[in-house]
């Protein structure tokens, strides 16, 4: 049975439907992102300090809840989550508060602000007790959490949603290495590529279903753009990126032999591309690829988190 779209009935707790507008179910990306962050510092011999990495993934996490909440108050503005009807919830189509009476335009808008105001003032307290260098990576971080759905950027409309998902999920393990480490490495950076790609794969199949609504509102991101047929491919290559990155960083000597546990996901991006390559034209049938592909992003970052820290 699939899941029930949230109502204002099913949320009578202030507290509780604030925390559920985020889409907690979606922040492990970030978790798993500042995971590997951590690994890559205590990799190369850095001891962790266990409060700041704490509110590291604390910190990666409201961020990223941030970007979500914003995602849904500027895809409201713009009208594509209320004309979406092949949304599949709750991957696709928003999260469906605002078109269902939850919160209302304003208090998302708020929300959304609210939340970026905390995370910059976690970033300023992390700054004092780590590094100024933080600095350059929060600005960043924030920057491209408003430009990828705020007008008049729009970045993902534009056809840059995934560079801006690789981007931001490439951020985060720098800046939780950095918070770590205390200057700038280039091991979180080609560690975490790989899982960013898988990341940003998430964001182009949920495109699929939308893909109608999107065009209507002039989200033109590359599934939009691009007949079907062509756009299907999209996903394949992007997950071919990934895993050939692991393997080449491997093969270089940069990460251990032990991170090729990552590629132990790759049967499940395989799976998803069979899936999507044979039901691209029919978007209510991608669920089960949609299911995969969040199944391999959070299998390949643990993976080489794990393999980094032993």
């Amino acid at each position: 049975m699939p899941p029930v779209e949230p109502t204002l009935i099913a949320f009578p707790n202030p507290f509780a439907r604030y925390f559920a507008a985020t889409r907690p179910a979606f922040l492990s990306a970030a978790l798993v992102a500042a995971l590997l962050g951590l690994a890559t510092a205590r990799h190369d011999g850095v001891a962790l300090n266990p409060t700041l990495a704490v509110i590291t993934v604390l910190f990666a996490l409201l961020a990223h809840a941030g970007a979500n909440v914003l995602n849904d108050y500027y895809d409201a503005l713009n009208g594509t989550d209320a004309a979406n009807t092949e949304r599949i919830f709750p991957f696709t189509g928003g999260s469906r508060f605002i078109q269902n009476g939850v919160l209302t335009l304003a208090q998302t808008r708020n929300f959304g602000f609210g939340l970026m105001a905390a995370v910059a003032v976690a970033g300023v307290w992390l700054m004092a007790q780590a590094t100024p260098q933080l600095l350059y990576v929060g600005l960043a971080g924030l920057l491209i959490g408003w430009a990828y759905s705020a007008p008049p950027l729009s970045l993902n409309g534009r056809g840059l949603g995934e560079l801006c998902i690789v981007l931001g999920f490439g951020l985060i393990p720098v800046g939780a290495d950095l918070v770590q480490r205390g200057v700038f490495s280039l091991a979180p950076m080609v560690a975490g590529l790989s899982n960013a790609l898988l990341t940003a794969n998430l964001l182009y199949i949920n495109q699929f279903p939308d893909r109608s609504a999107d065009i209507a509102a002039g989200k033109l991101h590359w599934v939009a753009r691009l007949p079907v047929a062509q756009a299907r491919w999209g996903y394949g290559l992007i997950a071919l990126g990934a895993y050939g990155w692991l393997s080449l960083t491997v093969a270089l000597g940069w990460l251990p032999a032990a991170a090729l546990l990552g590629l132990l996901s790759a049967p499940l991006s395989i799976k998803a591309t069979h899936h999507l390559w044979h039901h691209a034209h029919q978007p209510q049938q991608l669920a089960p690829a949609i299911q995969l592909t969040i199944q391999a992003m959070l299998l390949h970052g643990g993976l080489v988190a794990l393999a980094l820290i032993l």
